[in-house]
């Protein structure tokens, strides 16, 4: 009888089983009811209002204080917001700097501070001494005159460093050109604007914005609610309300008509391309998830629309994708933007052009509006996990003027978004017609196509900035050559300038080593060469080898990650052209290498000389010295630029060398300092085996 009841279970499931359509997908069922426990909250007679979430479950604490100021403009002392967040955290009126530092590192705590807010977080049982640490240094801060100097030079010493930085160029030339440099959002700090800046701005810029009408303080963790409000009246009692902050700046506008701004960067390898539109969107508005799930469509990430076309399909960057932001103050902004080849500026302007405007006219499909939502209901319930988010969410809920529920119907509302309201936003927000196409690129490259681009029939009109965002005339390329210069004679010119032809051919072999930094990673580069087709490449971090190229006359090899290969015959043939200490000396009866123009180079003119079809090399002008080489890479069906220049030359043994030699590939560059040159010594057989 039991096994004849379980073959009639299986006949039945069977039966069940056949009658389910596979090739539907399944509907979705109702969003999950999201409880999310309330914060406590309470405020003080000065304003700061106090938001505890209790969590116990680890031994730990943390504090953040927000001040929800509305955009503040610094006037004709741009950089004040700067050093005012710098001296922060450096001691209080009653703790010097050294002690409070000491205090903090002792009981192993992490307090940083910002111009409108502070953090700190730290072990619970240190929870009241944290918190009065953090009280004392925000609201009764330390500026000293010897601070003030310090964070000024390192300001400058940054605002410098960043000045050939093509990302930097167009994020600045953006953000003018939205909201003009008397907005809050287009100003920008400049050496001679920083300069001008002295302590007593900086104070007066902290008194005007650091106080407490607007101010949040976020507790979350291994604490009683009843503890922080004792401790925060203790703390915060005697923060003085301010006045209240407002700003007289004009209303930022849309460009009637499509048109490029350009800003040229000479020392670019790639472009940097932002598509921008200003927009009114606040996370209370009812467009504020269409729009979240129309622009994780269009570029969010790796599945966007745009990474699929400008990346996957026409293979012109690594990346490319939209975002669109949130402000109850002011406008805001939806861009799009990549790094691109400059070969392709052109081409991807239209490329994203056309991708948003198809985006604005056709109906996305069900999979995509699926597998977006899919995506923000994922990272939603991750994020529940954390303490933190709940806090985050209360923070939300005071200062963006949102209902209560608003996050436990969020993915109510996410899984609501239809089709028709995705492409409904796109075509309020998304505005091709209306943009502004910022390039920040070499324009001796690209401006010659970028004048051809047309959108709609119509030619996009193309202006032209500096890196200040003045508007200047089109950049000339065309200088002519003088009478008599050729490629050898720039070649010769070069070899008189290091040294000269007797001197250069003395050299058997030269050993350097230099120092270099990526994203915080110290470098040390070794190079060794001679004139018999030696060559070794060493790189290393923290004293071990994590690249290595090697050339022995016809044989070579190369490791990486531990791992070791043969050099493929193409790589070995390119190493053995570059591989001797001087391959000047072999150009000048070349009658292969041309001259092609004059460009200018950091500001002075250079001779371009084309030495194969994939490299070019640029002597100054006046001096002779080389300044720069570009290389251009094939791989993968993609072409990359990587480009050297060289400066700072030094004499070593009768014989000029670059002490400075800054490598770009892509958007990464690397600057290398050189500690040490050896000329004829420091070289052994035994180097390339």
């Amino acid at each position: 009888m039991k096994n004849i009841f379980l073959s009639i279970l299986f006949i039945c499931s069977l039966c069940a089983t056949a009658q389910i359509d596979r090739s539907k997908q399944p509907k979705p069922g109702p969003a999950p009811e999201i409880n999310i426990n309330e914060p406590e909250t309470f405020s003080l007679k000065n304003g700061l209002k106090i938001i505890v979430v209790e969590n116990h479950k680890l031994p730990r604490v943390s504090y953040n204080l927000t001040i929800d100021n509305p955009p503040v403009s610094e006037g004709d002392k741009i950089g004040a917001a700067s050093m005012s967040a710098a001296l922060l955290g450096k001691g209080s009126q009653s703790i010097s700097k050294d002690d409070f530092n000491e205090e903090v590192d002792y009981i192993g705590a992490r307090i940083n501070f910002g111009s409108q807010g502070a953090y700190a977080s730290g072990l619970s049982k240190y929870s009241d001494r944290i918190l009065e640490l953090m009280a004392d240094a925000a609201i009764h801060p330390n500026f000293t005159e010897e601070e003030f100097d310090k964070e000024k030079n390192r300001l400058i010493e940054s605002i410098k460093s960043d000045e050939k930085n093509v990302s930097t160029a167009a994020n600045r030339l953006s953000s003018v050109l939205a909201y003009g440099k008397d907005h809050p959002k287009g100003e920008f700090e400049t050496v001679e604007r920083v300069e001008n800046v002295n302590l007593a701005d900086a104070k007066s810029y902290y008194d005007k914005v650091f106080i407490p009408n607007n101010a949040y303080l976020v507790v979350v963790g291994d604490v009683k609610a009843k503890d922080i409000k004792k401790n925060a009246k203790k703390y915060f009692s005697d923060w003085k309300k301010g006045e209240a902050l407002s700003n007289n700046y004009a209303e930022p506008k849309n460009v009637p008509s499509t048109e490029i701004d350009f800003v040229d960067m000479p020392n670019a390898v790639q472009s940097e391309i932002i598509v921008e539109n200003l927009v009114n969107l606040k996370m209370s508005d009812p467009d504020y998830f269409p729009v979240l799930i129309a622009n994780q469509i269009l570029g969010g990430g790796g599945e966007g629309r745009l990474f699929l076309n400008l990346r996957e399909d026409k293979g012109y960057t690594y990346g490319a994708d939209s975002n669109i932001g949130t402000d109850k103050y002011s406008p805001t902004r939806f861009s799009a933007s990549a790094s691109v080849r400059n070969a392709v500026t052109d081409s991807s302007v239209v490329a994203f052009l056309d991708e948003i405007s198809n985006f604005r006219n056709k109906l996305v499909t069900e999979k995509d509006l699926a597998n977006a939502k899919a995506k923000y209901i994922g990272s939603f319930v991750r994020s529940l996990e954390q303490p933190a988010t709940v806090a985050r969410f209360a923070l939300n809920i005071e200062t963006e003027n949102l209902p209560e529920d608003f996050y436990q119907t969020y993915l109510e509302k996410i899984n609501a978004v239809t089709l028709q309201e995705v492409q409904r936003v796109a075509q309020k927000y998304f505005l091709p017609e209306n943009s502004r196409i910022v390039i920040a690129g070499k324009g001796s490259e690209v401006l010659e196509n970028l004048g051809k681009v047309n959108f709609n029939g119509k030619m996009i009109p193309v202006n032209y900035f500096d890196k200040e965002g003045n508007s200047v005339e089109k950049p000339n390329y065309t200088s002519a050559l003088p009478e008599g210069v050729t490629a050898q004679s720039v070649i010769k010119k070069y070899i008189d300038a290091i040294g000269g032809k007797d001197k250069l051919e003395s050299v058997k072999s030269i050993a350097l080593n230099a120092e270099g930094e990526i994203q915080g990673t110290k470098l040390a580069l070794t190079t060794k060469q001679t004139t018999d087709n030696q060559y070794l490449m060493e790189m290393s971090v923290m004293g071990n080898v994590m690249s290595k190229q090697v050339l022995n006359g016809d044989t070579g090899y190369m490791t990486a990650r531990g791992q070791k290969m043969d050099l493929p015959a193409d790589q070995l043939e390119a190493i053995k052209a570059t591989s001797v200490p001087f391959p000047e000396l072999a150009l000048l009866n070349d009658d292969s290498i041309t001259l092609e123009r004059a460009e200018k180079v950091n500001g002075n003119d250079a001779y371009v000389v084309k030495l194969s079809d994939e490299k070019n090399a640029f002597y100054d002008a006046t001096s002779g010295l080389k300044v720069k080489e570009e290389t251009t890479l094939s791989a993968n069906g993609q072409t990359m630029t990587q480009s050297s220049e060289m400066g700072n030359y030094q004499e070593v043994d009768g014989i000029k060398f670059p002490f400075m030699v800054s490598q770009s590939m892509g958007p990464q560059k690397i600057e290398f300092t050189v500690t040490d040159i050896k000329v004829n010594e420091g070289v052994s057989s035994e180097d390339f085996q």
